[in-house]
């Protein structure tokens, strides 16, 4: 090969890799996207409004005597990988012990089909008294909100943000069965003392928070490198799946939410229009981000991720997950003797995680 045809490959190679394109066609690119997007955000509007009458067929269905003891701790052992990796051993023998129910609902839905369908709730439903040796609770319901925010940077940029926000929902745990080791209570007190006014990081259950992520942190770290050969039997950063119950995400408002959401709809109508639209033509600025404090305090990071599996994936394909062949080995110990204090011990003496097949 000729070095004119090398260089002709190469310089090809780099167009692929990294395409040349212009300020003008990147806009048309970026508007369409967010047609699809806007496209995306009503058909699962309609499908909403369209499934409603099916999982209620479904709920009857599973209520049947039969099959409704065993439904939905099945349907969790076999979920995905995107919700398996969340639960931990410990996790499942509690979950497969004392869940007896779950439910989706995307409130924001009114009966004509109007409304944010990516907000949603999870309601928990769970065995009590004897029947749960963990905790109290008969219900869990996590609620979480489809917010946007457009963010104002130190440079006069606007920067848009939009996700999922929730308040952590504490859990009544019996002595000793935290499986979060303090971490959903810390989150829950953090949260509480936040209502009443005052700077968040001057407020001792922030510290507490940071003590305890970093305590955590720790112990997972120095439990790697005692097992070097082991995979981590916890979930990702040592969070157990209960820890999920103290995701937040932000704390927009409604109210900011409103306003934002008008703004951008305006800057899409102009967008369409082919009218100018303020820092359109703005270079991204890494150095002018910024800085979310949320970072510090968010205990279960991939929540929101979470939180979507279970809504767009567990929720609407849960026979599927039902019928899945599903082998799960024995649980050679007694679970009334979970140690959640994290204290090392034999083993032979943990249960082993459930096995696909």
């Amino acid at each position: 090969m000729s070095a004119e045809e090398q260089q002709a490959n190469t310089s090809l190679l780099e167009r692929i890799q990294r395409p040349e394109v212009s300020k003008e066609t990147a806009k048309k690119i970026s508007l369409v996207e967010e047609q699809f997007a806007r496209a995306e955000v009503e058909q699962l509007r309609q499908s909403t409004l369209l499934l409603r009458p099916l999982f209620e067929k479904r709920s009857q269905v599973i209520a049947e005597p039969d099959v409704r003891d065993t439904f939905w701790t099945r349907v969790m052992l076999n979920a995905p990988a995107e919700i398996e990796e969340f639960i931990t051993m410990i996790d499942a023998t509690i979950l497969a012990s004392t869940l007896k129910n779950l439910t989706v609902e995307r409130f924001e839905i009114d009966e004509k089909g109007q409304g944010e369908p990516r907000s949603f709730r999870l309601t928990f439903e769970f065995r009590t008294g004897d029947e749960n040796p963990y905790f109290e609770n008969e219900k869990l319901v996590k609620t979480f909100y489809w917010r946007k925010q457009v963010i104002t940077t130190p440079k006069g940029h606007k920067r848009t943000w939009d996700g999922l926000v929730s308040e952590p929902v504490r859990i009544n745990w019996k002595k000793g069965q935290d499986p979060t080791k303090g971490l959903l209570d810390a989150a829950c007190d953090l949260a509480e003392a936040e209502k009443k006014g005052g700077d968040r990081k001057k407020l001792p259950e922030f510290t507490k928070v940071i003590e305890k992520k970093d305590e955590i942190e720790a112990a997972e770290n120095q439990e790697i490198d005692d097992d070097e050969d082991e995979l981590p039997e916890d979930g990702p950063g040592g969070m157990s799946f209960f820890s999920f119950f103290g995701y937040r995400g932000s704390d927009v408002t409604a109210e900011q939410s409103a306003t934002a959401t008008k703004e951008d709809n305006e800057r899409f109508e102009k967008l369409l229009k082919g009218e100018p639209v303020e820092g359109e033509d703005e270079d991204d600025d890494d150095e002018d981000d910024i800085e979310d404090e949320f970072d510090d305090i968010e205990i279960f990071p991939g929540g929101d991720e979470l939180a979507i599996a279970i809504a767009e994936d567990l929720w609407p394909n849960a026979l599927k997950y039902y019928v899945t062949d599903q082998a799960i080995e024995e649980v050679d110990f007694d679970d009334s003797e979970l140690d959640f204090s994290g204290d090392e011990e034999d083993e032979n003496d943990r249960p082993r995680k459930k096995t696909k097949v």
